[in-house]
This record gives C-alpha cells, structure tokens and sequence, in this order.
C-alpha cells in the first residue's frame, strides 16, 4: 500500500504544479478553452470529451455508490470537478471520514 500512496503524492504533486503554472499563464478561464476544444472537433477536444466522460462516470458511480443520497450527490459533484484531488484524496483514506 505504501508505493501505492506514494505513486498518488507523485500525482498530486504534479497535478498542484502543474495547475500552479497553467493558472498563473493563462489564469482561472478553463472551461471555454475545455468546451471550444471540442466544439474545434480536432484531438485535443476527443481527449477532452473522453476525459469529460469519464469525470462524469466517477461522480456517477460515486452517487450510485452512495445510494444517491444528499451526501453521496455532494461527493458525486466534488468527483466530476476535482478530478484526480479527489481520487487521491480517497486513495488516502479521507473517504472514510466523509462516508456515507
């Protein structure tokens, strides 16, 4: 388990600087630059759109697996917009003080 964690502080650290630096050269203007790469119909808006979907399948299975309760939906939202923070952040076990 522990190389696991490690792999996901890896991810996370990456991710932060990453969006550090995106953030700091083009500021917080994501989703017209997200939607318009797929309404451009070129790869970028295909990763985009398959990326989308599958943050949408995450806070899906999230909801259901909550059995779509108030807070399971909350959780759900939190999985589509979070991304991979919130993949490690229940990879790190603080699901389990969130739990359902």
């Amino acid at each position: 388990m522990i190389p696991f964690r490690l792999f996901l502080l890896a991810c996370l650290t990456v991710i932060v600087g990453y969006t550090s630096v995106t953030i700091a050269n083009h500021g917080w203007n994501l989703l017209p630059i997200f939607f318009g790469d797929m309404a451009a119909m070129g790869w970028p808006g295909q990763f985009n759109l398959d990326f989308f979907c599958f943050l949408l399948l995450s806070g899906l299975w999230v909801s259901w697996r909550g059995r779509f309760r108030p807070a399971a939906l909350g959780l759900g939202v939190l999985a589509v917009f979070g991304g991979m923070l919130f993949q490690v952040g229940t990879g790190f076990g603080y699901s389990h003080a969130l739990s359902i």
